[in-house]
């Protein structure tokens, strides 16, 4: 019985790791008769195992999807893999964290010792800020409802909160920001593209028609995301539609720890030079200001202008 078994756990590896197996080719590589092979298909199909016989010359097998989850046979990699994955899941922000913990426990529970170990050892604290955690979560059918019309092209209809009207949209992505979720399309009624919350998202039945994708005004749907939340009306761009460059009287490693995505230079001893955006000249200003240190403005003139508004503002708040 036990050689049963771990043959059979052999052959539903193979199974899981290309899509067809002739019979023979599955004989030869569990060194056993092709009369055993019909054998133990039919025990793996007895446990729940959808194979499906695939016809031709040399006839054969193929894992497919059935109606209920079988158990699942991972290799070393994909088990570290999928429980890293879990672990991070877990703060998605995707209405699966209870989910994914019990799935973690799961996994965890029958990995062999030596597995174990490695993931005790690799464990993953996703660090969510307090503001994120304050955050409403996206109902994980919401999500699956947004991921189907994406795949199938087809038109949503949904009621979006704070406004009256439904809406109509063509689905084109599903994408994370920040801890969010959201839906990229092209607005029917606006013709324009927009980015919805999900969990503002009701979607409604049936469907709308498919469609045909349109192409996004971007090169790819991260430099469209990043635009559109930068506030730049040059999509395909994906940059700031504010960028100025300072000298600040800070060490570059200093401003370089605080800074995400400008960028910093060495200008003397305990000097830099930093070039940053923003969506707006006062908002660069500021952002600036938070380092707390004498600073010297290359330019544009706009920067110049919006620390001379800045310091007006914050002299009269100081005489208050």
């Amino acid at each position: 019985m036990p050689k049963t078994s771990a043959r059979l756990l052999s052959m539903l590896s193979l199974l899981q790791a290309r899509r067809d197996w002739p019979g023979a080719l599955l004989a030869e590589r569990l060194d056993i008769s092709p009369r055993t092979v019909r054998r133990d298909v039919d025990r793996l199909r007895e446990l729940g195992y959808p194979i499906a016989t695939v016809k031709g010359p040399d006839g054969g097998y193929r894992l497919d999807a059935g109606s209920e989850l079988p158990p699942l046979l991972f290799d070393d990699d994909q088990a570290v893999a999928l429980a890293v994955a879990l672990q991070i899941a877990t703060t998605s922000g995707a209405g699966i964290e209870e989910a994914a913990m019990r799935a973690l426990h799961t996994v965890r529970q029958v990995m062999p010792s030596r597995l174990r170990r490695r993931i005790d050892t690799l464990r993953v604290t996703a660090v969510e800020s307090p503001a994120s955690r304050s955050e409403p979560r996206v109902d994980g059918d919401v999500l699956l409802a947004l991921g189907a019309a994406v795949h199938a092209r087809e038109v949503l209809r949904f009621d979006y909160e704070g406004t009256a009207l439904p809406r109509r949209a063509e689905p084109h992505h599903l994408v994370t920001w920040h801890g969010r979720w959201y839906l990229v399309a092209w607005d029917l009624d606006r013709e324009d593209w927009r980015t919805f919350r999900a969990d503002r998202i009701t979607p409604r039945t049936p469907a709308g028609p498919r469609f045909t994708p349109r192409e996004l005004p971007s090169p790819d749907v991260a430099t469209f995301v990043a635009s559109r939340f930068r506030g730049s009306s040059e999509v395909d761009s994906g940059e700031w539609p504010c960028r100025g460059e300072v000298i600040l009287d800070l060490p570059a490693t200093t401003v370089a720890h605080y800074v995400r995505d400008g960028v910093v230079e060495e200008a003397g001893p305990d000097r830099c030079r930093l070039v940053l955006g923003s969506w707006s000249w006062a908002g660069l200003a500021a952002s600036i200001g938070r380092f707390d240190a004498d600073v010297e403005v290359v330019g544009p003139a706009e920067l110049n202008e919006a620390f001379a508004a800045l310091a007006r503002r914050y002299a009269k708040a100081a005489r208050v």
